[in-house]
């Protein structure tokens, strides 16, 4: 039986022309990844991203527009399934109130799932400011579209 994890990333870029990351630790293995996350049975992708800021970020979010849908096979780094990963940029309907970091992983030690967001200028961004091959893949589109 084949296993496919379907995941929904939102790429917010803010006034300063700056995308929001999100630095994460799950059970010790860190990485870094746009805001967002996994489907759940019976859901629709927008839902399941508006969902996943209003958890992740406590905010509410409007999709503007469809951006990137996985085109190549990756195999998930977690688990034994394959990833399709759908990006929409997005914008909020209310001023983000998070503690912006300034640094990669700049959370304590305290639990099994850590997270951190911070903004990155699109001038600078580069693959290796994320961690999976399709948020990297996402970042050589924007610098095209963008730049």
């Amino acid at each position: 039986m084949f296993k496919f994890n379907v995941r929904v990333y939102g790429l917010l870029i803010n006034e300063n022309n700056e995308i929001l990351l999100s630095d994460e630790e799950e059970y010790g293995f860190r990485f870094i990844k746009f805001p967002g996350g996994g489907l759940e049975y019976g859901e629709g992708l927008v839902d399941a991203l508006k969902r996943e800021f209003l958890e992740e970020c406590n905010v509410d979010i409007e999709i503007q527009e469809h951006f990137y849908t996985t085109d190549f096979f990756i195999k998930s780094a977690f688990n034994d399934s394959q990833v399709i990963s759908v990006y929409y940029k997005v914008k909020t309907l209310s001023q983000l109130q998070l503690e912006f970091k300034k640094v990669p992983y700049d959370f304590g030690t305290q639990g099994d799932i850590l997270q951190a967001f911070r903004w990155k200028s699109l001038d600078e961004l580069e693959t290796s400011d994320v961690t999976f091959p399709t948020d990297q893949r996402v970042i050589e589109l924007l610098k095209t579209k963008w730049q």
